[in-house]
């Protein structure tokens, strides 16, 4: 009973495409590397088969691309081995991530346009500005 309640209640949940497509893309990015995640990864693919992304294919890839370009930056600090890199490397990788997420919030906006969905993701007053 508590799976099929926990699983309806999950399906109920809306997000916007913008939304969507970003944790589709992660969701993607960690089962390609760890393929620990099937779950997650074919609930989003559900979600977005409510949309014809059609017109986004190329920007779906390119999210991936940079969710992977963030994935290999954070490694080390996901592993906890910071602390065999030197604090001038932590900082070089904290702004290449800022940048990183700077296009993935552009690109993410751009898609919110192609598909016509009116949530934007705006930052203010935020590092990455």
């Amino acid at each position: 009973f508590r799976r099929v309640l926990f699983r309806s209640i999950c399906m109920s949940i809306f997000f916007p495409v913008i939304e969507i497509v970003d944790r589709y893309s992660i969701a993607k990015l960690k089962f390609d590397k760890t393929g620990a995640n099937f779950a997650e990864l074919e609930f989003y693919q559900k979600q977005l088969a409510n949309f014809d992304i059609e017109s986004i294919k190329f920007d779906l890839t390119h999210l991936y691309d940079i969710h992977s370009e963030i994935w290999q930056l954070e490694s080390d600090l996901k592993r906890g081995t910071e602390s065999n890199l030197p604090l001038e490397e932590i900082g070089r990788r904290a702004i290449k991530i800022r940048d990183w997420n700077n296009r993935r919030i552009a690109l993410k906006n751009a898609m919110a346009e192609k598909l016509n969905c009116n949530v934007r993701e705006v930052k203010q007053e935020h590092l990455s500005q």
